[in-house]
């Protein structure tokens, strides 16, 4: 009885502590050495927050502290995989599932209790043999067994819902999203402050349709998991889909320096500002019509860019420097005289670069200067077949964007179409907008800021208007706004 006390006595106390550290707190019992495990379930938290290098970190000094720890080598390893955004370091989670024993009997056999064997058998799944996407489908499934056979288990489930996510390879699939939404709804009924179930509910929910659904979330997870940076800036997500610019701009002021706040004090470079939440702000601060404290975030691009041009920053320089000139339409404004080298970027990100500056000199009636950049974009789209791209999210393994081709395709019809406009051929232009809004259409539902970065049903509508056909140019208006 007093063993069974002490270990009551112990969780809470490392339930306190990680609720101190202002991550949010977690149920989840390993076995491990009692100087390892708040390091671990540290870990577990910022896994769950997605901040993978800290969470690497925290697993890393429970397996210092514990060697034989076999749930922290589940947990570094799981660090490697990013499922939201289908990116995977497959050869250092190997490495680190080799660190515990290279052979893989050795490993099950280093695991004491039948609960962590299925555990760590779920990722020698994840980490085994077949492409990406074959070992994606069958660790959902290995998760969808763990969580079945070990139903009091509230990680597995919430791991299992995370896992489904994982399954989306062509982009958001509503089947996909609201199978797992309903694991995570069951779930919130256990835990409603767990701060990976309110995260992964937020991106369930993140699109127009659902968008709604994700409020009660997206109003508590930032105050669960304050200390993580993406925990202040996911909220938002909903928050745009939703036009509460107020949120949208109070939470990523926040994300951004609760980044840099840890960017300064690990002494890290600027590779690892967080510049997803500053482009986010930008946004923000666009749609509020707080044009000067917008153009204050992107000279932050620019200073950072000069000092270190690299492709994760150069691709919010380019996205942000879009945004400027397409959100304020100041056509000669100082944003357009910004240069970043486009090879640089996947070509779908130079595509954003070339069509702000076309369709700027457009609205400029430098009809020359946008026939040289409706160029550059039709040789993009020949390069954009053999590019498989980066993540804007700067993580080290690359992903696969299959909207990439289409997005491009569309903003390259969108200036051609724009200077049919200009030059008269009005209906000519007019056709060739409509079938590129019928492809963004077809497209699955993005989020955030439009990856196309003026987005074809708004400019339809535009071009109607300006035809005095309002009625029309209503319609397309309103098929804009059902996609953000």
């Amino acid at each position: 009885m007093k063993q069974i006390a002490f270990l009551i006595l112990f969780f809470l106390f490392v339930s306190v502590t990680c609720a101190q550290q202002n991550l949010g707190t977690i149920d989840f019992p390993a076995t491990g050495k009692e100087a390892a495990q708040p390091h671990f379930l540290r870990g577990v938290l910022l896994l769950h927050s997605f901040e993978y290098p800290d969470a690497r970190e925290a697993f890393e000094e429970a397996i210092k502290l514990d060697p034989d720890f076999v749930m922290a080598y589940w947990g570094a390893a799981m660090t490697h995989t990013h499922p939201i955004w289908m990116e995977q370091n497959l050869q250092d989670a190997r490495a680190i599932l080799n660190k515990l024993d290279p052979s893989l009997e050795e490993r099950q056999k280093k695991a004491t209790t039948a609960r962590e064997k299925a555990w760590l058998a779920t990722v020698e799944v994840l980490y085994g043999e077949g492409t990406k996407e074959e070992r994606d489908l069958k660790y959902e499934k290995a998760m969808a067994e763990l969580a079945n056979a070990y139903s009091n288990d509230l990680e597995a489930s919430v791991f299992h819902a995370l896992s489904v996510l994982g399954t989306a390879h062509q982009g958001r699939d509503f089947r996909i999203y609201m199978k797992a939404a309903g694991i995570l709804e069951e779930a919130y009924q256990k835990a409603p402050n767990h701060p990976g179930i309110l995260h992964y509910m937020i991106h369930c929910y993140d699109d127009p349709v659902h968008a709604t659904l994700g409020l009660r979330p997206a109003r508590k997870y930032a105050k669960v998991a304050g200390a993580a940076a993406h925990a202040q800036h996911m909220p938002s997500h909903i928050f745009l889909a939703l036009g509460l610019w107020d949120d949208v701009v109070s939470s990523n002021d926040v994300s951004w320096k609760v980044a840099d706040e840890r960017v300064n004090t690990k002494k890290l470079g600027l590779e690892e500002r967080g510049y997803h939440y500053l482009y986010w702000l930008q946004y923000g601060y666009l749609q509020q019509g707080r044009y000067n404290d917008a153009r204050k975030t992107l000279a932050i691009m620019e200073e950072d860019a000069k000092k270190s041009p690299t492709s994760r920053i150069l691709w919010h320089l380019i996205r942000m420097r879009a945004a400027q000139i397409i959100e304020t339409g100041q056509w000669d404004g100082d944003a357009i005289a910004i240069t970043a080298d486009a090879s640089k970027v996947r070509p779908a990100v130079a595509a954003v670069h070339f069509f702000a500056s076309g369709y700027a000199a457009l609205k400029r009636k430098d009809i020359s200067e946008a026939r040289k950049n409706l160029v550059e974009l039709q040789g993009l789209i020949k390069k954009s077949s053999e590019d498989a791209g980066e993540s804007h999210h700067g993580m080290a393994a690359p992903r696969n964007y299959p909207l990439d081709p289409k997005t491009l395709e569309i903003m390259t019809e969108e200036l051609d179409a724009g200077i049919l406009f200009a030059e008269g051929k009005r209906e000519e232009a007019i056709e060739k907008m409509k079938k590129a809004a019928s492809v963004e259409s077809a497209l699955t539902f993005e989020f955030g800021p439009p990856e196309i970065v003026k987005p074809s049903h708004e400019l339809l509508g535009e071009m109607l208007l300006e035809m005095k056909k309002a009625p029309e140019a209503q319609i397309s208006f309103e098929q804009a706004l059902e996609r953000a």
